[in-house]
């Protein structure tokens, strides 16, 4: 089963073959740090929203209702569906979901196993930079917990919030800037280290950890105490002989990444992107943003 810390798995019903899920678009308060809020867009009350678990050659149909106030759509990031399901309505005969209306994305999952995302693809460097996104997990039905004992999601984030000091963390409720060029808050899951979950692991378990980024900032995620392989991109698996042994994995903008590692080395060991100013809550010490650790148990 695939964790994704702090964000709940989507929940379905099943019915002739079919799964339904339901997504709603909302407005949301985030608190991505104790007494720090952000006024988000996201879906289910949350920012990511749920992640999305299915498996290859399932039917799915995901009703997205829209209670934001313009129109919205959704993007299967990496699926391949058909065109009228693909959610760019700018583009495609997709169409866009109104405020007030809703609109069923149905498919089938035609993707081999592997981590993908959602996100809106309409209003795009608006909505998407509002928080409009959440993770797509494709399982493999013929892994075993034998193979992989500890199975995590994260969505990187970068928000800038306006009508904050530089170098001061104020408690209060802020407005989001979709359209700055620059971010002062970083993310794992919608929260700020020290607000971020610890990753549990125990010695000798296989560890895989996959990174999804919608935003636009690319994020080399660096691992101490231990090195990793990257097994996967963008929900394609590396082939054995090509995967290469790692400390830390860029993931550009726009992509998923996996890795996998053997808890070796116990002890309290950090996870965090290497930009510094990423690992940092509006330029305040000590750190901050987007860390997290692998934590033995």
């Amino acid at each position: 089963m695939v964790i994704s810390p702090q964000i709940p798995n989507l929940p379905y019903v099943e019915k002739n073959g079919i799964k339904y899920f339901t997504l709603v678009a909302e407005p949301v308060r985030s608190e991505i740090l104790p007494g720090i809020y952000m006024n988000a867009w996201g879906y289910n009350g949350m920012s990511p929203g749920p992640t999305i678990c299915v498996y290859p050659d399932d039917y799915v149909c995901i009703r997205v209702y829209n209670k934001l106030p313009q129109p919205t759509s959704v993007h299967w990031h990496g699926l391949d569906v058909p065109n009228v399901m693909d959610g760019v309505p700018d583009i495609e005969p997709s169409p866009r979901i109104e405020p007030g209306q809703y609109f069923d994305y149905h498919f089938k999952i035609t993707n081999p196993s592997g981590t993908h995302m959602y996100h809106s693809h309409f209003y795009t460097v608006m909505q998407d930079m509002m928080g409009l996104e959440g993770g797509l997990i494709i399982l493999d039905p013929s892994e075993s917990k034998q193979e992989v004992q500890r199975d995590y999601y994260l969505m990187l984030g970068a928000f800038a919030l306006k009508n904050i000091q530089m170098g001061v963390l104020q408690p209060g409720v802020y407005d989001i800037d979709p359209f700055a060029h620059n971010s002062n808050f970083f993310t794992l899951n919608g929260r700020c280290f020290p607000y971020t979950a610890a990753l549990p692991v125990s010695k000798g378990e296989r560890v895989r950890i996959r990174f999804g980024n919608i935003g636009m900032m690319n994020h080399p995620m660096h691992l101490h105490g231990h090195q990793f392989l990257e097994t996967a991109v963008d929900g394609n698996s590396i082939p054995k002989d090509n995967q290469l042994r790692k400390s830390t994995i860029l993931v550009p903008s726009g992509t998923t990444r996996d890795l996998e590692f053997i808890a070796d080395n116990p002890g309290r060991w950090p996870l965090h992107c290497h930009f510094p100013h990423h690992v940092s809550n509006n330029m305040t010490l000590p750190l901050g943003g987007m860390t997290t650790a692998i934590v033995y148990e």
